[in-house]
C-alpha cells in the first residue's frame, strides 16, 4: 500500500506492506486524512517519531471483528495497554504504556489502510460527510478545554492562535458561553469566527525588519484586557510568553501546541500572578461527533486543500505555508 513515511529526514510516499489484524485490532480503508501541525512538527523532530505520518482520518472498516466490517469510523489515536492503573481510570490517553497513532511508536493514517484497537473505534453518523469526519480529533482536541476547565457563561476567555485548532476552540467555548475573542495574524481566518459572531482582534505580522530589531515577536501579541481564560494556539515555542501576559491573576493559562523547541519564559511570573497552567492534549470524542452531527461548530470552511495520497509530501508542504488552513488527503 502507499503511505506518508517520515525517516528522520524526508517524508516521502512509499510502497509498504499493509497491516495486518490481530488480537484487539481492526483495520480502516482510509477515505480521508487530515495534516495537522502536530505532523509538521515531527518533520522537525517533535517526538523522534519514524514511520507512517498521520493522526486524523475517516474510513471503512475492512479487516476485524464483524460487527465492525464496513462501517465507517473514525479513531482515537492512544492506543491504550487497558491494564495499567490509568487505564482502569478511564484515562487510557495517558497510559504509560501507550503508543500514539503516527507520532509515538504507531504507524499512523496518512496511508491506504491504518491499524486502529478496536476500542478506538467511533461509527459515523450518515449525516456527517467524510470532509466533516475527518475533524473529529481535533474537535474533541478543542472540546477537552471544557473537560478541564471550568466555563461558565461570560467567562473571558482569549484564543491566542488562528490556525485550525484555534478556530475549533473559540467556536467550542463561544458555544459554551464564554465572551471570547480570538487573536490572529491573519484577517481572512478570523473573518470566520466573525461570521459566527465571535469578537477577533487582526495583529498584522510585524516586518521582518521589525522583527530582526527585536520590534515585535512572531507569535500574535496582546496588549488588551488579561482575560480570566486563555488558552495557547499559536503553534509556536514563544507562544506561551504571550499567553502568560495576556492571562488575568489567578486565571487559567491553557497551553495547547505541540512544537519541537522550548519556550523562553520567567516561571515566576506564574508565581507572582498565581495563574494556573493546564495542558490540554487529547479529548473525548462523543462531544464531538455530536457538533459535527448537528453542525454546531463549523468544520467546512477550513478546508483550504485537498491533495491525493500519491502526492501526500506536497501536502505537508501546503499545510506549512503561511496562512494555511486544514489540508486533506484524499485516496
Amino acid at each position: 500500500m502507499r503511505a506518508l513515511v517520515w525517516d528522520g529526514t524526508t517524508a516521502r510516499v512509499v510502497d509498504r506492506a499493509p497491516p495486518s489484524t490481530t488480537a484487539g485490532m481492526a483495520v480502516v480503508e482510509v477515505r480521508c486524512a487530515g495534516i495537522c501541525n502536530t505532523d509538521l512538527e515531527i518533520t522537525k523532530g517533535y517526538a523522534g517519531f519514524r514511520g507512517t505520518l498521520g493522526h486524523e482520518f475517516v474510513g471503512d472498516v475492512v479487516e476485524g471483528p464483524p460487527a465492525w466490517l464496513g462501517r465507517r469510523v473514525v479513531g482515537e489515536i492512544n492506543f491504550a495497554c487497558g491494564r495499567c492503573g490509568m487505564c482502569a481510570r478511564g484515562l487510557g490517553r495517558h497510559c504509560s504504556a501507550r503508543t500514539v497513532m503516527g507520532i509515538v511508536g504507531a504507524d499512523g493514517a496518512l496511508a491506504e489502510r491504518v491499524a486502529v484497537p478496536v476500542a478506538n473505534l467511533h461509527a459515523v453518523d450518515d449525516r456527517v460527510g467524510d470532509e466533516e469526519a475527518v475533524f473529529a480529533e481535533p474537535l474533541a482536541a478543542a472540546y477537552e478545554i471544557l473537560e478541564q476547565v471550568r466555563v461558565v457563561p461570560r467567562t473571558s476567555a482569549l484564543v491566542l492562535g488562528d490556525g485550525k485548532l484555534g478556530l475549533l476552540v473559540a467556536q467550542v467555548l463561544h458555544q459554551a458561553g464564554a465572551r471570547v475573542v480570538a487573536v490572529g495574524r491573519h484577517d481572512e481566518k478570523l473573518a470566520l469566527l466573525r461570521a459566527q459572531g465571535i469578537a477577533t482582534e487582526h495583529i498584522p505580522r510585524p516586518s521582518s525588519g521589525q522583527v530582526a530589531a527585536g520590534a515585535g515577536p512572531a507569535q500574535p501579541a496582546w496588549t488588551g484586557e488579561p482575560a480570566e481564560l486563555v488558552v495557547e494556539a499559536t503553534g509556536t515555542a514563544e507562544g506561551f510568553a504571550t499567553a502568560v501576559r495576556a492571562t488575568r491573576p489567578r486565571g487559567t493559562l491553557v497551553l495547547k501546541s505541540t512544537v519541537a523547541g522550548l519556550s523562553s519564559v520567567h516561571l515566576a511570573e506564574l508565581v507572582v500572578q498565581e495563574i494556573t497552567v493546564v495542558g490540554s492534549r487529547c479529548g473525548l470524542f462523543e462531544p464531538a461527533l455530536r457538533a459535527l452531527e448537528t453542525r454546531s461548530v463549523d468544520v467546512r470552511s477550513l478546508v483550504s486543500a485537498r491533495v491525493p495520497l500519491e502526492r501526500a509530501d506536497e501536502a505537508l508542504r501546503l499545510a506549512a505555508a503561511p496562512g494555511a488552513l486544514k489540508v486533506l488527503v484524499t485516496r
